[in-house]
């Protein structure tokens, strides 16, 4: 199946805590349905000092569900399906709302 979301997307946040937070998609797992979103679904770590290091508490942004996340429309800046046609014996991805064409 090919992948609605991809890395570099703007997508905002449909469930959860962070509802209606937006991000840009800094990595994706496709085989474990997650993606790390910056600034979305942060928890914070606590890590060692070391020789090189100061330690302390870290804020990390972890990784959260596909299916609560959504492609935010650049045109019509709302949350918007992911569609997939053929344009010039190309098959490109296009947002649903405004039928814009997605780079990438």
């Amino acid at each position: 199946m090919a992948a609605k979301l991809k890395k570099g997307d703007k997508v905002i946040v449909l469930v959860g805590k962070d509802k209606g937070k937006q991000g840009e998609i800094v990595s994706i797992n496709p085989d474990a349905g997650k993606a790390i979103v910056a600034g979305v679904n942060v928890s914070i770590r606590a890590t060692r000092q070391t020789q090189t290091e100061q330690g302390g508490r870290v804020p990390q942004d972890t990784p959260i569900q596909l299916s609560n996340l959504a492609y935010l429309d650049p045109k019509e800046k709302v949350a918007t399906r992911v569609g997939f046609k053929t344009v010039d014996g190309k098959k490109v991805r296009y947002a649903k709302k405004s039928g814009e064409v997605i780079n990438g």
